[in-house]
C-alpha cells in the first residue's frame, strides 16, 4: 500500500497490521464454508478459490510481492480470477461458493486501482478490468438466482468501493496541490529576501567605488583594501545570485534587511518563554557557532527555521521543554531545536494538525544546499534538525585566486 495519506508512521503499520488480520480471518472463514460441503475436495473448482487464488489474489491486494508495481499484480489478480471462472464454468456444478478471500482481494484492488495517480483512460481500463472479474463470479454457482444476488450485492461493493477510492485520490490532489502551493510561496518568499540582502550588498559596493575614485589621487595607497573589500562583497552577492535560480520575484513586499542572528534567536526563546509559564526554553550556542561566517541567507533561513519550529511546539506541546542548539564544524552548521513530551494532551490547535509549515522550511533549506529532518524522538518528544553548508570565506577566496608572486 502506497497512497501519501497524512498518516503517521503507528496510523500505517496500524492500517498494515489491521489488513492483514481481516484477510486472515476471511480465509479461515472460507475454510469453514469449504469444509461444510458434502465433498470439499471431489472437484478442483470447489478448492481452488479457498486454498490456492484466495490467498494469492489477497497478497497481491496487500502489495507483498514487492518487485511488482500496481498495474501487474492487478493484472495478475484479473487473470487468476477469470482463469478460475472459466474453469468453473466448463467443470460439473458442484462449486457453490467463489471465495469471500478472493472477493475481498478484488475490491480492495479496486480502491487501490481508482486511487492510483494513473491517466484517466488508463485507470478506466484496468477499473473496468476488476469490475468485470467481480461481477463474474457468481457465474461459478451456475445458479440464475446466485448470480442476480450475487451480482445484486457485487455491484453495491463495487460502487462503494470505487467512491472510496476516488475519495482518497481527490484527497491526494489536493495534498498535492497544497504541497506545491506552499513551495511556490516559499520560492517567493525566498526571492524577496535574497533580492533585498543582494540590494544591501550593491549599495555598498557602490559606496565603496566611489570613495575609491574619490580618494584615488590623493591617497592611492588606501585603494587597494577598498578594491578588496569590493572584490569580497561582489563574491558574496553572486553567491547569493546562484540561489536565485528557477526563483521569481513577486512585487509589494517590505524590505528585509540582515540582523544580528544570535540576538534575534535569543529574543524568539524570550519570546517563547514568555508566551506562557508553562513554556519553557533555553537556547545554546557552541564557540563554534559564534565565530562561524554565516552569510545573511543562511541567518534568515536559520531564524526562520528556529520560529517555525517554537511555533509548531506551542501549538501541539504546550508545556514541552524546549531547547535551541546551534554548533559548526568546518564545513556545516547545525541548528538542533528539541522539546520533552508535553505533560498533558493539547488540545486540537487552531486551523487543524496538517500545516506545511515544516514543508516550507524544508524547501527554504534546500535552496542553500542544506538539508532538513523532523521526527518524534523515543521518550515522547519531537526534533527538528537542518544542517546548511558554510560557505568558504570570500576574502580568502579571493586571495586564493591571485596568481603566486
Amino acid at each position: 500500500m502506497d497512497w501519501k495519506l497524512p498518516l503517521n508512521p503507528a496510523g500505517g503499520r496500524l492500517i498494515k497490521i489491521s489488513s492483514l488480520i481481516a484477510f486472515t480471518l476471511t480465509w479461515f472463514a472460507d475454510f469453514a464454508l469449504l469444509a461444510r460441503g458434502p465433498d470439499p475436495f471431489g472437484s478442483p473448482t470447489a478448492w481452488l478459490p479457498v486454498i490456492v487464488t484466495g490467498p494469492l489474489i489477497g497478497l497481491l491486494a496487500l502489495g507483498m510481492p514487492r518487485s511488482a508495481d500496481l498495474a501487474k499484480r492487478v493484472t495478475g489478480a484479473v487473470t487468476i480470477s477469470l482463469t478460475v471462472t472459466v474453469w468453473s464454468l466448463i467443470e460439473p456444478p458442484t462449486l457453490h461458493w467463489w471465495g469471500a478471500l478472493e472477493t475481498c482481494g478484488l475490491l480492495f484492488l479496486t480502491v487501490h486501482t481508482t486511487a492510483h495517480a494513473w491517466r484517466p483512460g488508463r485507470a478506466t481500463a484496468y477499473t473496468l478490468a476488476l469490475v468485470a472479474a467481480i461481477l463474474a463470479l457468481p457465474l461459478r454457482s451456475r445458479s440464475w438466482g446466485a448470480f442476480l444476488a450475487g451480482g445484486y450485492v457485487l455491484t453495491i461493493a463495487l460502487a462503494i468501493c470505487i467512491v472510496i477510492g476516488c475519495a482518497i485520490r481527490a484527497l491526494e490532489v489536493r495534498r498535492e496541490r497544497a504541497v506545491h502551493d506552499v513551495r511556490q510561496a516559499e520560492r517567493l518568499a525566498l526571492a524577496r529576501d535574497l533580492h533585498d540582502l543582494i540590494a544591501h550588498h550593491m549599495t555598498g559596493i557602490i559606496v565603496q567605488a566611489n570613495a575609491a575614485l574619490t580618494i584615488q589621487a590623493t591617497a592611492p595607497d588606501k585603494v587597494d583594501p577598498i578594491l578588496r573589500t569590493i572584490a569580497r562583497s561582489g563574491t558574496e552577492t553572486l553567491e547569493s545570485m546562484r540561489r536565485l535560480v528557477h526563483v521569481l520575484r513577486e512585487d509589494k513586499h517590505p524590505a528585509l534587511r540582515p540582523g544580528d542572528l544570535l540576538t534575534e534567536l535569543a529574543d524568539l526563546v524570550s519570546a517563547h518563554t514568555a508566551a506562557g509559564s508553562d513554556t519553557p526554553a533555553r537556547l545554546e550556542v557552541t564557540a563554534a557557532a559564534r565565530t562561524a561566517l554565516l552569510s545573511p541567507e543562511i541567518e534568515l533561513t536559520v531564524q526562520r527555521l528556529v520560529q517555525e519550529a517554537l511555533t509548531n511546539i506551542r501549538r501541539h506541546a504546550p508545556g514541552a521543554r524546549t531547547t535551541v542548539h546551534l554548533d559548526a564544524d568546518r564545513a556545516w552548521l547545525h541548528v538542533t531545536v528539541t522539546n520533552t513530551a508535553p505533560p498533558h494532551k493539547a488540545a486540537a490547535p487552531a486551523g487543524g494538525r496538517g500545516g506545511f509549515g515544516l514543508l516550507g522550511l524544508r524547501e527554504r533549506v534546500e535552496a542553500l544546499d542544506g538539508t532538513v529532518r523532523a521526527g518524534a524522538l523515543p521518550h515522547g518528544g519531537w526534533e527538528v534538525h537542518a544542517a546548511v553548508p558554510l560557505a568558504a570565506p570570500a576574502a580568502n577566496a579571493f586571495r586564493d585566486d591571485q596568481p603566486k608572486r
